[in-house]
């Protein structure tokens, strides 16, 4: 089963990269892959607007957990959840204005969900990863009660939930962005 794992994640690379799009998102203890066909002649690119998973439909007021986040100028934005979404999820299936965040949408290679707790929430949350650790240790504005989005899983106790964005992230995409203005 293993084998038949990894060589699933191998063709497509085999294949070359433009041949196929690969995304394994291991969030809340369940991987997930989607592959996508490439479009012809066009260049991949990371996106955090594109949804992580099928749209999440009408959820009935039970199974609805509200999560609010302090973006990074100050507004508050409310989401309504599903138990068992990432918080990365939530803000891409939901099509929250965060600028950049999630942009490896999930993959655990950079730290743009970069969420801060209040500590007694942050004390409920599951265990963290190395993984997670590695990343966050790249994060701008890191605190004791900062978790990355993708890997904190919203749960029906979570109800009413607030975060804050921290007010820097560290986007590779932003200073390339500034590069290209300055020589300009």
């Amino acid at each position: 089963m293993i084998v038949q794992g990894i060589s699933g994640l191998m063709r497509p690379l085999l294949s070359g990269l433009k041949a196929s799009k690969i995304r394994s998102i291991y969030l809340c203890g369940v991987a997930e892959q989607n592959h996508t066909p490439a479009k012809q002649g066009s260049e991949s690119s990371l996106s955090s607007t594109q949804k992580l998973q099928d749209a999440p439909g009408q959820l009935s007021t039970a199974d609805q957990v509200t999560v609010h986040f302090i973006n990074r100028d100050g507004e508050q934005l409310t989401a309504t959840a599903k138990e068992g979404e990432s918080l990365l999820e939530v803000v891409v299936n939901q099509n929250l204005a965060i600028d950049g965040f999630g942009a490896c949408e999930g993959t655990l290679a950079c730290s743009t969900c970069h969420l801060i707790f209040e500590k007694d929430t942050f004390q409920k949350l599951g265990a963290i990863s190395d993984e997670e650790l590695d990343m966050l240790d790249l994060a701008y504005g890191l605190t004791e009660t900062s978790r990355l989005g993708c890997q904190v899983c919203v749960k029906k106790s979570m109800d009413g939930l607030t975060v804050q964005v921290p007010i820097d992230v560290s986007d590779i995409r932003k200073q390339q962005e500034v590069g290209k203005q300055s020589k300009q």
